[in-house]
């Protein structure tokens, strides 16, 4: 699967949301935005990533960021773990992966020493019109919000 680059125009997409909404990326603009793909809400990693999103969210949003969390989990799913973990930004749901594959976040990866095709954990920070500030692939659930800060210039809180 092809990858964004920074300068690149990220793919619209509208998805449902854990609060059975739905959330139109391009509704977004006029604001950074940070979106970030995980495999699977209520495991481990993806819990401890999720956190730390929540964890920095006021100062992300206090430098103008939104941080949306993309998942091929159910709505239903997302909503138990929104709550459980009191996540206050949108988590959406992409069950068919096609999001994820037209943003470089499905493919090939190894786990536990076996490939398999699944979600690659990845961020991507887009700017007020769209384009593509900033891209990371195969990133670490631990650290890497505050890693993400500091690539962006926002001290810790």
């Amino acid at each position: 699967m092809p990858r964004l680059s920074v300068g690149d125009t990220a793919p619209d997409f509208t998805l449902p949301t854990a609060d059975g909404g739905s959330l139109t990326l391009s509704d977004l603009r006029g604001e950074h935005v940070v979106v970030y793909f995980y495999p699977a809400a209520g495991t481990p990693g993806c819990t401890k990533q999720a956190c730390d999103f929540r964890d920095n969210l006021a100062s992300l949003q206090s430098h103008g960021y939104r941080v949306v969390g993309v998942s091929p989990d159910s709505p239903a799913k997302l909503q138990k773990f929104a709550e459980a973990e009191e996540l206050t930004f949108p988590l959406v749901s992409d069950p068919e992966h096609a999001v994820m594959e037209q943003w470089g976040a499905w493919g090939e990866k190894t786990l536990y020493g076996k490939v398999v095709t699944g979600v690659i954990r990845s961020t991507v920070v887009l700017g007020v019109d769209g384009t593509v500030e900033l891209a990371q692939y195969n990133v670490k659930a631990t650290g890497h919000v505050a890693k993400l800060r500091r690539d962006l210039g926002i001290d810790a809180a």
